[in-house]
Order: C-alpha cells, then sequence, then structure tokens
C-alpha cells in the first residue's frame, strides 16, 4: 500500500534501552533484532529508531558526527542493515531519526566551519558577529539554558545552536548544505529505510537580519515541550525558529522522497502553536506526509485538550493528514504525567485504545505497552543534561529512557548481563514482558488483542472523526469510513460517571453492536449505564452510510 503510513501505528524504540546483545549495559541494533518477533506481535505496522549515527553522545544521539555510520556502541552498518531486512521479513516499516538542524562539533563540517572564515564549509554553520559591546549577536536562548550562542576565538565570531553549545546549528539557507543533508536521505533510503522521523523539523531555519525575539509574558500559559523553569518558555520565537523558508526546503526534501515511492516522513514540531505549524508543514503534496506536534505530551489532559486538539489540525488549511503521541523519549511517561505517582493499570489500557481510536497516525513509545511509570532517576544516576541543567524543578528526560524490563527473574530484568546505562527501577520489574505474557488482561495483552482488533477495521486507520456531545472528562466520537463505524466512549477520570445512551450512529441509519473483549462497559446496553473510572466502550455498526 503506497500510503501505508495513513492510520498506521509506529512504534518507537530508543536503541540504548531496548535490548543489549553484548553485555555493556547499553542496548544495540542486534538486541533489537533479537526482539523483532516481539514488536511484531504488538501488532504495530512499523518501527522509528531513535538515533544510532555515530556521535559523541553529549546528547545520546541527537549530536551526530557521521550521518552515514553506526556508533560502535549499537554495531555496524552490516548489523543496521541486517535490521531493516529482518523488519521487512515481519512486515515491519523502519523509520530513522534524521537529524537535521544542526550536528555535533565533532563533525568534519563544523572542524572546518570554525577553522577560519573562508574555507570550504565555512558558511555552513550560522556564524555572526558580536554586538558593539561584545555580547552575542541577539536575544536567542538554547532550550537546554542560556544563550543559543557560543564565542569562537579562532574564527572570532558567535555560532548558534538551538541546544548544547556542542551543538552547532546548519546554516540550511546555503544550497550547497541542503544538497548535503538531502545526500544523507538518499544514502539510507538506498539502504532500504521507510522513512524519516525529523527532528525538530521547523528549526530548520533561522531569521537571517537575527532580528531579537520578543518577550512572552509569564501569565501566557504552558509552552509546549518546555518547563517553566526555563527561561526559554519567557519568549515569543519568532526569529530562531518556523521561519517561511522552511517550506522550500521542505518542498526539496519531499522531492527526494518521491524517488522512493512508499517511503514517508513525519517532522516533530515545536513551536509556540505547534499545531497551526504542524499543519502547515503537512498541507499539500509538496509538503511532508504527516507531522505530530506537542500538544498531547503536555501535561494537560481532559477531554477538551484532545478533541480540541484534533479540531484544531482539522480547521487547518490543506487537508494535511496528523500524527499524534501521548509519550516519547523526551516527556514523562503518559501513565506518570497524567495519572500520578501510582498510575492504574486501566488508565495504561484507555491510553493505548484512545491512541488507536483517533483519526492520524499513532506512534508508540516503547514501555508504554506495558503500562510503565516514569521512573525516579537520582541526581549522582542522571545522564540528561537537559535535567542537569534544570534540576531540581525539571528532573529531565531520564525517567521515560530507563531500560525495557524483559523478564524480572533475570539478571537487569533480562535487558542486559552488565550494569545498565541507566537503572532500572524495581517497580518497572513488575511490569515485565514475561510477567505480562501470563496475564491475558495485563496492559501488553490488551494492547496485542486491541491492536489486533483494530487492523480489521479501516474507520479507524483512514475514516473521518465525529465528535458528540460529553460532559468533561468523557470523550465520545465515531470514526466512519465507507459505511462503516466506530463508536469510542472514554472516561478520562479515575471517578465513575454516569451517561445517558449513546448517539446513534450518525447518519441515522443502522445500530451499535458492542466490541466484547476491550472495553469495562458495552456501550449499547439499556437506557443508560456508568462509565467506570478509565471505562472505555467500543461499538461497530456495519450499516451506517458513508
Amino acid at each position: 500500500m503506497a500510503e501505508w503510513w495513513r492510520g498506521a501505528v509506529i512504534y518507537q524504540i530508543y536503541p540504548r534501552s531496548f535490548m543489549d546483545s553484548n553485555g555493556d549495559g547499553i542496548g544495540d541494533l542486534r538486541g533489537i533484532e533479537s526482539r523483532l518477533d516481539y514488536v511484531a506481535g504488538l501488532g504495530v505496522d512499523g518501527i522509528w529508531l531513535s538515533p544510532f549515527f555515530k556521535s559523541p553522545m553529549k546528547d545520546f544521539g541527537y549530536d551526530v558526527e557521521d550521518y552515514c555510520a553506526v556508533d560502535p556502541i549499537f554495531g555496524s552498518l552490516a548489523d543496521c542493515d541486517r535490521l531493516i531486512a529482518a523488519a521487512h521479513c515481519r512486515s515491519l516499516k523502519v523509520i530513522i531519526d534524521l537529524v537535521l538542524s544542526h550536528t555535533s562539533d565533532r563533525h568534519p563540517w563544523f572542524q572546518d566551519s570554525r577553522a577560519c572564515r573562508a574555507g570550504q564549509h565555512a558558511d555552513w554553520y550560522v556564524w555572526a558577529e558580536p554586538r558593539t559591546d561584545g555580547t552575542p549577536p541577539n536575544n536567542w536562548l538554547s532550550v537546554f539554558g542560556g544563550s543559543a550562542w557560543t564565542w569562537n576565538a579562532r574564527r572570532g565570531q558567535y555560532y548558534l545552536h538551538n541546544f548544547l553549545d556542542s551543538q552547532p546549528d546548519l546554516n540550511l539557507h546555503q544550497p550547497a548544505v541542503q544538497e548535503a543533508v538531502l545526500g544523507v536521505a538518499r544514502f539510507w533510503l538506498e539502504r532500504g529505510v521507510d522513512g524519516f522521523r525529523l527532528d525538530v523539523a521547523n528549526y530548520y531555519m533561522h531569521d537571517p537580519l537575527l532580528r531579537d525575539n520578543p518577550a512572552r509574558p509569564r501569565d501566557a500559559g504552558v509552552a509546549d515541550g518546555v518547563p517553566l523553569a526555563n527561561p526559554y518558555a519567557l519568549q515569543w520565537h519568532r526569529y530562531d525558529k518556523s521561519r517561511p523558508e522552511t517550506l522550500g526546503f521542505l518542498r526539496r526534501l519531499r522531492a527526494v522522497m518521491d524517488e522512493f515511492p512508499g517511503t514517508m516522513t513525519v517532522a516533530e514540531v515545536h513551536d509556540d502553536d505547534s499545531i497551526a505549524r504542524s499543519a502547515e508543514y503537512v498541507a499539500g503534496e509538496e509538503r511532508l506526509h504527516t507531522a505530530y506536534s506537542f500538544a498531547l505530551l503536555t501535561e494537560r489532559f481532559s477531554a477538551g485538550v484532545i478533541r480540541g486538539s484534533l479540531e484544531a489540525f482539522a480547521r487547518q488549511p490543506g487537508n494535511g493528514w496528523p500524527a499524534w503521541a501521548f509519550g516519547n523519549h523526551d516527556v514523562v511517561r503518559a501513565v506518570s504525567r497524567w495519572g500520578g505517582p501510582v498510575p492504574a493499570p486501566a488508565l495504561a489500557k484507555l491510553l493505548i485504545a484512545l491512541l488507536g481510536c483517533l483519526r492520524g497516525t499513532g506512534f508508540l513509545y516503547q514501555g508504554d505497552e506495558l503500562g510503565l511509570p516514569e521512573a525516579e532517576v537520582p541526581f549522582e544516576r542522571l545522564q540528561d543534561p537537559f535535567g542537569r541543567a534544570f534540576w531540581p524543578e525539571f528532573k529531565g528526560r531520564d525517567g521515560c529512557r530507563t531500560p525495557i524490563p524483559w523478564d524480572a527473574d533475570l539478571p537487569q530484568g533480562g535487558f542486559s548481563r552488565g550494569e545498565p546505562w541507566l537503572p532500572l527501577p524495581a517497580a518497572h520489574l513488575g511490569c515485565a514482558v514475561a510477567g505480562q505474557d501470563r496475564q491475558p488482561d495485563s496492559v501488553l495483552g490488551f494492547t496485542r488483542r486491541f491492536l489486533a482488533w483494530r487492523r480489521g477495521h479501516d474507520a479507524l486507520r483512514l475514516g473521518e472523526i465525529v465528535f458528540h456531545a460529553a460532559p468533561e472528562p468523557v470523550l465520545i466520537f465515531e470514526r466512519r469510513h465507507q459505511g462503516r463505524a466506530v463508536l469510542a466512549v472514554f472516561n478520562l477520570s479515575p471517578a465513575p460517571v454516569p451517561l445517558p445512551a449513546p448517539p446513534p450512529p450518525s447518519s441515522g441509519a443502522g445500530a451499535w453492536s458492542a466490541v466484547a473483549g476491550l472495553g469495562t462497559i458495552d456501550p449499547v446496553a439499556g437506557r443508560g449505564w456508568t462509565l467506570p473510572g478509565y471505562g472505555v466502550g467500543l461499538a461497530t455498526s456495519c450499516c451506517a452510510a458513508q
């Protein structure tokens, strides 16, 4: 299917923490390959691999030293080729993380660029003169704290870095830089990958005039993806990202993808209005295939937020296809973010079903199929530079990056024969795969059943979405496609909620038939019912008009 990604569920693998094959405490490509039967057994359509490129690992692979080499801690190019082939043998697509906004300061391009102002790569990064008082060129801030500018004595200029000072920003205004990174994309497409997750895609371009960002009032609300303890949240980021010139580069990237039929792109968009920006990046056939925002990756969790996010995307021009995620390697695990210190397994199941019922492409983060809560990583074991910079107000991203527990009866939960790079919490051993395999009603068992059932319903993959009125915290909607419909009912709180009988199919034809074995209530029984805490109800209609 050429557009296999529409309505697909893609499983994100964070390689360092998935499976270690050689006992060094760090997950690797051979470890992932050894667990592909498990991944395929979940019923997902593909995998997204976080970066495995050669890197000094200051930001754990998001600081790339060589785009066309595998870092030795993960394996080799041959291991990567084997993994891609093994995934394809199991009908799993392979998406890899492409980090085009910036590189490591160890990348040969940057080494040459900072050597002098006249070399081959002199303008491949963003260099600028100081102000007359010697301070940085403007007020732009790094996401990881402090100024986004660092002085380089050799060139006698500042260079831009939106993240760590060891992650200098590429100057994608330069055609030669665009050609180079498009060549990287071709390199991996020719090796058989099925697409790219585009890291911080709206950071590709900056304002050439280097204008100051305006101040953002403290009462402006939560900044998507940025803790309020971070001064980055006190600016409107008008000039350091999300520039209109980005669209021209996205068209060039899409043209490369079109050379390889069946491949796709999904952009990560981190912005003041990430829904509008993500919709802009997928509006039309010359732009990206899909994009996800941080709208559902924050602490805000309610029926209104979820419905409002989907409806806000649908209102944007261009008829683009959205993507949604509740968790990833950058945010507190969803069950803890929305369920508190001791989240209920029922919430984990609800989130699996809700993600699978939303209109768009879903991204499921490793461990969410086990209901893993956020891990408490003590400061002395903390690896994340973001967390170390803002501790203790922000504890960083290591709590969602701890190793997957495979078997509670094995040392290190079966993840490694050696000491893991991050501690594996004792609480996670109770969620281990082997234990949940023996419990049909586990979160893992539910995930497998739900995704298997979902495969048989094109309405959930491709259909339109129609929301029905319901009191907070209840979310009720239909998905409809080619004469079939699915009704989905969710209680997003731990408390029971009384509700009237469900609405009939919105076409007025047919009747609902409850789905057995996946919900906690029968949404069509009687004239009214009580939806239990974190309750889920699913029903189908075979007769609804198109």
